[in-house]
């Protein structure tokens, strides 16, 4: 009988299991005896699979000498194929089948029922039957292999490894034979994938059923539309809260989030953690700004030192986060919300001229303007376009910080560098503004430095803004 190779099993995906076996009866109606026996035959030599089945005790694979059919296996070759390969007569392999044993098949079952098996001149002889094999490198084996496990029991031996069950799992479903089926899909339930060999899995989900399938498709579909975000939300809090050695866990997760393919999902996360932490650090400050709490003097200064290292802590997590919205170039919400810190901006600096503080988080006011520094910058050279507004309040609320901290910090080299260095923004920032507003902002700017020779940065700007001032464009020149 010819089955071609074209006539795939009718295998739809949620189908019953009694929908499958009917499916194939009428690809069945078609074939019909062969008497061709130019086939080779299957060498006797002992095959490979266990023998230690009831279904070898029945009969052997490829046994001439018991055998009641006689398969024919041909490979198919698509028509104008100038591919050089065998001909069909060629590669026509012969083997030795009992239909006792090959009826655990559900296609052969059909195949072999009362309803199609062709009537024989003499009983005596063996049932010809012939299937075409696809032209692939590796298919006739694969055929061969799974018309061997019908004789056998257990199939942990021969399906060992992934690429063994995805050669098998597409001959076992186009044979309905559901044991090997079942033994393919629980192996690579249970093991890991390459890549191409997830593509292989993905092109076979469709031919299973959904019980079958559930189980693989599990492993690669995501249960909500939000899982990215809510996976990358909790590595970034992973990151800046649970690791004892924090460097190299945030190095490893600022990567993931650089190479990250949706820019928008970065960009929510990181706006939560940025807002998350900005929070904790206002909290914590406000409460140390203004205690509402009463007690002995040692339990007041157990509070306040509590509450300074917690906004330190989360300083640290803030710079963190807005270096990695600065990297993907998703800053803008942050520098919104730092434009618009008034009362957080005043919290600091009724704490930084407080001597309290100094003995307790002495570098707090470093990562404050670290964190300030970074978004100032990134305004000024245009990698976050935020709006005039923006602009004069960032620099409005955030110079009156840097005035105090120069004041009351502890002048080490690092934090006068970061000093000038935000001196030197701000003034490119307030050079963007209307004249009005830059001449608010620049009188402000005048304790940028306690030596005249030391400060070309606060002349050029103010000549720049005389310049402005004293010689408008006369629009009618132009």
């Amino acid at each position: 009988m010819t089955v071609g190779s074209s006539r795939k099993r009718q295998y739809v995906q949620h189908s019953a299991s009694t929908s499958r076996h009917s499916s194939v009866l009428a690809a069945a109606a078609d074939c019909f005896p062969l008497s061709d026996k130019s086939s080779t035959e299957v060498s006797k030599k002992p095959h490979t699979l266990p023998r230690t089945s009831s279904f070898s005790s029945i009969a052997a694979f490829n046994d001439a000498s018991t055998a009641d059919i006689v398969l024919r296996l041909y490979l198919e070759v698509a028509p104008f194929d100038s591919s050089g390969s065998e001909s069909p007569a060629s590669s026509d392999v012969q083997i030795y089948l009992h239909s006792c044993v090959i009826r655990r098949s559900k296609y052969f079952s059909a195949l072999l029922s009362d309803r199609w098996q062709p009537k024989k001149d003499n009983d005596s002889d063996p049932l010809r039957l012939s299937f075409s094999v696809p032209a692939a490198q590796g298919s006739m084996d694969s055929h061969l292999a799974v018309l061997e496990l019908l004789y056998v029991d257990d199939m942990s031996e021969s399906i060992d490894s992934t690429k063994a069950a995805l050669d098998l799992l597409p001959v076992a479903l186009k044979f309905l034979f559901e044991d090997c089926v079942k033994s393919c899909v629980r192996f690579l339930e249970a093991v890991p994938w390459t890549d191409e060999e997830e593509k292989r899995v993905m092109g076979l989900i469709p031919f299973l059923q959904e019980e079958e399938s559930s189980e693989l498709l599990a492993r690669v579909s995501p249960g909500r539309n939000d899982s990215c975000d809510e996976m990358l939300q909790g590595l970034i809090l992973a990151a800046i809260h649970n690791y004892p050695n924090m460097a190299f866990v945030k190095a490893f997760v600022a990567k993931l989030l650089k190479d990250f393919s949706s820019r928008e999902s970065a960009k929510r996360v990181l706006k939560r953690a940025f807002e998350m932490s900005l929070k904790v650090v206002k909290e914590s400050l406000e409460e140390y700004s203004s205690p509402n709490f009463r007690g002995d003097h040692n339990e007041t200064e157990a509070i306040q030192r509590l509450n300074l290292h917690t906004a330190m802590t989360n300083a640290k997590h803030l710079s963190w986060v807005v270096e990695r919205m600065i990297e993907l170039r998703v800053a803008d919400v942050a520098v919104d919300a730092w434009s618009e810190q008034a009362s957080f901006t005043a919290d600091l600096q009724r704490a930084f001229r407080d001597d309290g503080w100094r003995g307790i988080v002495p570098g707090f006011p470093s990562v404050l303007l670290r964190c300030t520094s970074k978004l100032a910058n990134a305004v000024a050279a245009g990698s976050i376009l935020a709006t005039k507004q923006v602009r004069k309040k960032f620099v409005k609320h955030w110079l009156p910080v840097l005035l105090v901290s120069k004041d009351h910090s502890p002048l080490l080299s690092s934090n006068k560098n970061l000093c000038i260095e935000l001196e030197e923004t701000f003034l490119r920032i307030i050079s963007t503004l209307p004249l009005s507003d830059a001449q608010e902002l620049l009188q402000q700017c005048l304790s940028f430095t306690r030596n005249v020779d030391d400060c070309p940065h606060l002349f050029k700007a103010f000549n720049t803004w005389f310049r402005r001032a004293t010689h408008p464009p006369q629009l009618e020149k132009l």
